[in-house]
């Protein structure tokens, strides 16, 4: 497999970013990570097209009481980037993080989970739920590849597969475009650019294009057993969770009612919504997201 490592200059004076760098080898690439603080990790998994940046406002609140993780997938950020489409897999993520986990050796994880950070992150905390204590589930979802049902369920899977096609007939996806395309919040060309850093040209993007490929469209997708077999874990999830969307998001809205009625756990918390937010929610309202989040873990104490 070939790869491609984004050169160290492209991540100088990177605004709000002040953070060293982190490096492990897993399954023969190497990924990138942000670890500030101490104490029971809180890990942070983005989705796409972003990176670790998404939880800068995020990571000095929360980083105050306790250790933050937030990792780059797999061709994403300072982490490696297989060349080929074909590379990208759900199982090369999946594995890839399930291996990021143990080679950190995270324990007592409260899980953040945005966008491909839900896909990938809450399989992985039902299949190893020894190491998970909390999930925190923010603008993500576990497609099926069923026919969506409902009007609303309907809206959101023609708002995702306009953007797949948006995506996949894309040689050289605009990444700092499409973050400033899915916020609220006026972007300036310097947070924008930080967002095109991990990407000098387009031949670093394959895993950007190939993400929205792998979102389960239809029951034979490579990973629409992956979602069912969660789903179903979930309806026995008894660990606190907390579901919190923004209003904003055309794709995933409605997601946070369909988490609550799933986990039985996340009935015992607000009902949080972020007004004025979009996709990405961390980038228009991080502080406030990171607020909620501290309240909840004061709230709900690991043993």
């Amino acid at each position: 497999m070939k790869t491609l490592r984004t050169p160290d200059d492209r991540f100088k004076n990177l605004p709000g970013f002040p953070f060293a760098p982190h490096y492990v080898d897993v399954n023969g690439l190497r990924m990138h990570y942000v670890d500030e603080g101490k104490g029971d990790p809180i890990l942070c998994v983005h989705g796409e097209p972003s990176w670790a940046y998404l939880y800068r406002k995020m990571v000095p609140i929360l980083a105050h009481e306790h250790r933050v993780v937030a990792p780059d997938l797999v061709g994403f950020g300072r982490s490696d980037k297989p060349a080929e489409r074909s590379d990208y897999t759900y199982a090369l993520h999946h594995d890839a993080l399930v291996a990021f986990i143990k080679a950190v050796d995270l324990r007592r994880i409260t899980l953040v989970c945005q966008d491909w950070g839900g896909l990938l992150g809450l399989p992985i905390a039902v299949e190893m739920p020894e190491r998970f204590a909390r999930l925190v589930i923010m603008n993500t979802g576990l497609p099926t590849g069923d026919p969506p049902q409902g009007a609303a369920a309907q809206a959101s899977a023609a708002a995702f597969l306009a953007w797949r096609t948006f995506a996949t007939r894309s040689n050289d996806l605009p990444v700092g475009f499409v973050i400033k395309g899915a916020t609220k919040t006026p972007l300036s060309p310097e947070v924008i650019a930080a967002y095109d850093a991990p990407f000098p040209d387009a031949s670093y993007k394959a895993g950007a294009i190939a993400f929205p490929l792998l979102v389960p469209i239809s029951p034979d997708a490579e990973a629409a057993p992956v979602m069912k077999r969660t789903r179903e874990a979930l309806k026995n999830w008894t660990k606190p969770a907390l579901a919190m969307f923004s209003d904003g998001d055309p794709i995933t809205a409605g997601g946070d009612e369909f988490f609550r009625r799933l986990i039985p756990s996340a009935k015992d918390e607000p009902e949080i919504t972020i007004p004025g937010a979009g996709h990405f929610l961390q980038e228009d309202k991080g502080e406030e997201i990171a607020e909620h989040i501290r309240q909840f873990l004061a709230r709900r104490p690991v043993s």
